[in-house]
């Protein structure tokens, strides 16, 4: 699969994606919103995300500036999940990233309903789903769990077919 936004292509992994992948990993702000990220976080981990993961790389003008996964799961309901890499932050490309996702999750495959969680603090990345038309549903309570054992709150979201906010 490859989806374009102008200068932004969503696209498959490449081997070689692995140390600007480590690079991105050691950005506190990722470190601090996925909780599933290893810590420390080693070049292997890197190639093992870039050979394993069900996701996509973002691409800003060839250079990689960000992930975004997509799941379809149980009852036609798809999940979503992304970072960015801190030199890409502030100019609208993950909000571009997934419109353009959702916009294949809903015409190519069909799905009924695509959920979003972000972390309670994350206001950036709540507000990404916001632009792209996300309704916020509510706070799961004690969701994930930090390597040092913190337990945090998740803010769930929720597209639906003709909720997505084009522009």
């Amino acid at each position: 699969m490859e989806l374009r936004d102008g200068q932004i292509v969503i696209g498959s992994w490449a081997e070689d994606d692995a140390p600007a992948v480590y690079a991105a990993c050691q950005d506190r702000e990722i470190q601090r919103w996925i909780p599933e990220i290893p810590r420390p976080y080693t070049l292997e981990h890197a190639r093992e995300f870039v050979n394993a993961t069900d996701g996509f790389a973002i691409r800003e003008n060839g250079e990689l500036v960000g992930s975004i996964s997509l799941r379809v799961t149980a009852h036609n309901t798809a999940g979503i999940g992304y970072w960015c890499a801190p030199q890409a932050r502030g100019r609208g490309i993950m909000t571009r990233a997934l419109r353009r996702v959702c916009r294949y999750a809903l015409d190519e495959l069909a799905v009924d309903r695509i959920e979003l969680t972000a972390d309670r603090d994350n206001v950036a990345s709540q507000r990404v789903a916001e632009k792209v038309g996300f309704q916020r549903e509510g706070i799961m309570r004690s969701k994930h769990a930090h390597p040092d054992g913190h337990r945090i709150d998740s803010v769930l979201f929720s597209l639906l077919p003709g909720e997505l906010i084009e522009q």
